[in-house]
């Protein structure tokens, strides 16, 4: 299927890091060293190329470690459809998701494997997250509840809980799988809206992420992935005869609508992010950056 392969050492590790990646750029080499760098060491990381055009990864070449499995077809099919190729290749008990420009503190597989590990009954473990500029620089901290019944409480609202954080049992990953082909922009809200009656998250009460937004709101794409999501949610309320939910939803995406355009007319940027107002957030990121950095000296 894939033109380059590398299957990596023998045996089965315990995590599968699911990072699909298509033109990646300058922010390939920080995320994958932030997987590198963490501190619970039995994982892969299966890197997909969805047909980039650049050449980042030529960035990490020099990354020699054998957990590192680097797959390439030269087609581009879209992040649902690489995300089920991840699952379907994984040979961990549990698959990370990461994305190609964010980075993860070190203690994230750590920390979310302890939790998963704890409560057999828990299928998805996220963690809160701040957000970053395409300088690194903190623009706020992710919105994002902490227990499924407030992750879940308004379906009709969407899930706070940030995709490229989770972390979860691979098993409920095949059960499950991202719908093909996906709906813009948001397969994670397609598959937790399917799946979260029949399953538990829950997010980790700390920082352990940076979720990079890069450049200037795409209104056009904006309003193309709310119209998106409304239609999965009025598709799914309306099968479940849910018709509260239906009208609750119509409600949200209006109101979603209205915001935007009240932020476009001022000419502002939308930043899904809250205030960040916390010194200690502050000073752990830049640490993270700062070990980062070391490593590379």
């Amino acid at each position: 299927m894939f033109d380059q392969e590398w299957t990596g050492v023998p045996g089965q590790p315990l995590v599968t890091v699911a990072m699909p990646i298509y033109n990646a750029g300058k922010y390939l080499r920080l995320a994958v060293l932030s997987i590198v760098r963490q501190t619970f060491p039995d994982w892969e990381l299966l890197i997909i190329d969805d047909g980039s055009t650049d050449s980042a990864l030529q960035s990490i070449a020099d990354i020699g470690d054998e957990r590192i499995r680097i797959l390439c077809d030269g087609k581009n099919k879209g992040l649902a459809a690489r995300l089920n190729e991840c699952i379907d290749l994984a040979r961990g008990k549990y698959i990370a998701r990461m994305d190609q420009d964010d980075v993860s503190y070190p203690e994230r597989f750590e920390q979310q494997i302890a939790a998963l590990q704890k409560d057999s009954e828990l299928d998805l473990v996220a963690t809160r997250a701040i957000t970053i500029d395409e300088g690194s620089r903190i623009t706020g901290v992710f919105p994002s509840a902490l227990r499924h019944d407030e992750i879940c409480a308004r379906p009709w609202r969407g899930f706070h809980f940030p995709h490229p954080t989770w972390m979860g049992r691979t098993a409920w990953f095949r059960d499950h799988r991202y719908t093909e082909p996906a709906p813009y922009f948001c397969e994670d809200q397609e598959l937790l809206l399917r799946s979260y009656r029949q399953s538990c998250f829950v997010t980790l009460d700390e920082v352990l992420f940076a979720y990079r937004i890069r450049g200037e709101t795409n209104w056009q794409k904006l309003a193309k992935t709310r119209s998106a999501v409304l239609k999965i949610k009025m598709r799914q309320f309306v099968r479940l005869n849910q018709w509260d939910f239906a009208l609750l939803a119509m409600a949200a995406y209006l109101a979603k609508i209205v915001s935007d355009l009240f932020t476009r007319v001022r000419r502002g940027t939308l930043n899904p992010g809250d205030d960040v107002g916390d010194a200690d957030v502050e000073s752990k990121w830049h640490k993270v950056l700062e070990d980062l950095a070391a490593g590379e000296t």
